[in-house]
């Protein structure tokens, strides 16, 4: 199946919003077009729509082509516009295992799309055939997150390349976590699977959360998608500047950071195996680890008297009795271990 047929038609037919930063990229001096004030340059300017700076070197950073990559308000914004280009409302569907990360089924909702859930196996390890079996002719998207929020793991590779050799839609493999994992991306195999999306973002290893940067690679006519459907200026100076800063002079920093993430990941496993109120430590591919106590509401509570704030997974699908905890620092982590000595 090729993609322009699983292109919602809308979308197929939309003429994008066009403006002169895009039309006229390097061939003008002088800008009266967008009604903007002449004063307090840089910031009087909208951004550049297509952030070609930016992308020309998370194209080197990543091995990747610049028409491979969209850059996104967060990764949140790219998976809400997947809905948006494959997804017919009230009519398509999407199907993804649990527990999972939670805005795929947020952003199904916003979009009138079914979310078809499928359970992963109790290890938490994926199921190939389950989750295909699942699907049906108004399948559009299967979301696998990999390593998984919350689980941690990383799935098995044998089982992705099964859906993606088999599953004749749209296959997103988000790798929010993926720095953290003794295991390559998913963007190496970018050519091969020309209906993969893979998700990553500065969020996490790169420490910029607040800046709201994510990336989508996926073929060039899938990028061509994405960027005829999101808003124009959809990621703002400040971001774009600052990130490509970051990039430029603060890569080995960046490494750095993440090294003294997994040298206190195991040692804070070991320390909450040893807890009499902790029952498992879940194996993690990430900066976080699924802990499952002897009562994790109580424990929850008594953390947050204490100031200490974790996740409690009590409620989610296979998760019952767990809270996730990231990996903080060392001093972080004493505190954690010292006041869950005390419950």
């Amino acid at each position: 199946m090729n993609i322009e047929q699983l292109i919602r038609k809308n979308i197929a037919c939309l003429k994008p919003y066009s403006c002169a930063r895009d039309e006229f990229k390097g061939r003008a001096s002088v800008y009266l077009d967008a009604n903007e004030s002449p004063f307090n340059e840089p910031f009087n300017r909208y951004p550049d729509p297509m952030q070609s700076e930016l992308k020309t070197l998370v194209a080197k950073l990543k091995n990747v082509r610049e028409s491979q990559i969209m850059v996104g308000n967060g990764s949140d914004e790219p998976i809400d516009l997947i809905y948006r280009i494959f997804c017919e409302p009230y009519s398509d569907n999407v199907v993804a295992f649990e527990p999972t990360y939670g805005m795929y089924q947020v952003a199904a909702d916003i979009n009138a799309v079914e979310y078809r859930k499928v359970p992963l196996r109790p290890d938490f390890s994926l199921d190939a055939d389950r989750l295909l079996a699942a699907t049906d002719e108004h399948t559009k998207v299967i979301f696998l997150c990999s390593p998984n929020n919350p689980s941690g793991n990383l799935m098995r590779s044998s089982e992705i390349e099964k859906i993606l050799r088999q599953f004749q839609g749209i296959t997103v493999i988000d790798e929010a976590y993926i720095d953290f994992a003794d295991a390559p991306s998913y963007l190496t195999q970018l050519d091969n699977y020309p209906r993969m999306i893979v998700l990553q973002t500065f969020s996490k290893a790169w420490a910029m959360a607040s800046v709201r940067c994510g990336l989508a690679f996926a073929a060039e006519n899938i990028i061509a998608y994405f960027n005829k459907v999101k808003y124009p200026y959809n990621v703002n100076l400040l971001s774009q500047h600052f990130v490509l800063e970051r990039i430029k002079n603060h890569q080995e920093e960046k490494n750095e950071w993440v090294r003294k993430i997994l040298s206190e990941r195991q040692p804070l496993a070991d320390a909450l195996r040893r807890l009499p109120i902790v029952e498992t430590v879940y194996p993690s591919d990430a900066n976080f680890l699924l802990v499952k106590v002897n009562d994790a509401n109580r424990i929850y509570q008594s953390l947050v008297e204490q100031s200490i704030i974790t996740r409690n997974r009590n409620s989610v699908a296979l998760c019952g009795n767990c809270l996730r905890i990231t990996v903080g620092t060392a001093k972080e982590n004493k505190t954690l271990l010292k006041a869950l000595k005390t419950i």
